[in-house]
């Protein structure tokens, strides 16, 4: 792994703020995992997560489209790169001892093939490792309080109706709770070792209205490929400090949870989960 005393700055300069956040706060909990290699990527991307959070080139990555699969090319974070959709992977059985998936699975909407796939991918024993958002993702939202309250009932249809705007412009099919992860889990040969929520309320509103904030970096890169144009530590200096805050309290949310039923709430669910070492694929 890299330093991580530095992940939030080297998202930052990088990325939109609302997404640098959350990316750092996950690279973070990988150094604490075990990284058995080789590791193969799920849903790669553009490949800057991996970029950032590993310290040297993943073994494979895949990813259905071909826009971010040329700008990961470009930046050298994965061995071998494919284009696949995450159902069909074309990788042969127990070939991987770790596979990631940061922040994809949410996107799919038949999600139980791509966990069958994952684990008809991973060697018996072997780790793997994924983030989703929860169902507090969407009780977090500071517009659908707000509008919650304008009604006498709870939740209100102007509450429930921004929810689904958000979901879908964040294209979320999954914001569900850790015990349909585990039967879905369970349901492909996968178990799950342990979880932990992360990201507080107020860290989520950050990242809600993060999106709207963000739009010109939305124009920025559609004009010059880049997120931020100048990415100084003088030009960023107040959006890292205001960002840090959450940074650092999303720190404690993996040591909470050493256990599988973690009490604490967050936005977003992070997940350890193995395959069986008896297991075989027939």
């Amino acid at each position: 792994m890299k330093a991580v005393d530095d992940l939030l700055w080297r998202h930052v300069r990088d990325l939109p703020a609302f997404r640098a956040l959350l990316r750092a706060v996950e690279a973070r909990f990988y150094a604490g995992l075990p990284l058995e290699r080789p590791m193969l990527d799920l849903g790669c991307g553009d490949a800057h997560f991996a970029s950032v959070a590993f310290g040297s080139p993943l073994e494979a990555g895949f990813d259905p489209c071909w826009g971010p699969l040329r700008e990961a090319r470009e930046r050298g974070s994965h061995r071998l790169l494919s284009q696949a959709e995450g159902a069909r992977m074309p990788y042969p059985d127990d070939v991987f001892a770790t596979v990631i998936s940061n922040s994809v699975l949410e996107h799919i909407p038949q999600v139980q093939p791509v966990l069958a796939e994952a684990a008809r991918v991973l060697r018996p024993g072997g780790w793997f490792y994924f983030c989703v958002p929860g169902p507090d993702f969407l009780s977090f939202l500071s517009v659908g309080r707000a509008l919650d309250r304008l009604w006498p009932c709870s939740p209100s249809p102007g509450g429930e109706l921004y929810r689904r705007f958000f979901n879908r412009i964040s294209r979320h099919h999954h914001c569900d709770g850790a015990e349909v992860w585990e039967r879905r889990l369970e349901g492909a040969g996968l178990q799950l070792v342990r979880w932990w929520p992360y990201f507080s309320r107020r860290a989520l509103v950050a990242l809600e209205w993060g999106h709207y904030l963000g739009l010109p970096s939305l124009v920025c890169k559609k004009l010059t490929g880049r997120w931020v144009v100048w990415p100084s530590r003088i030009n960023l200096w107040l959006t890292e400090r205001l960002l840090r805050v959450y940074y650092q309290e999303s720190l404690s949310s993996a040591s909470s949870g050493l256990s599988t039923r973690p009490t604490e709430t967050g936005a977003y669910l992070f997940f350890v989960a193995r395959k069986d070492p008896q297991t075989e694929n027939l």
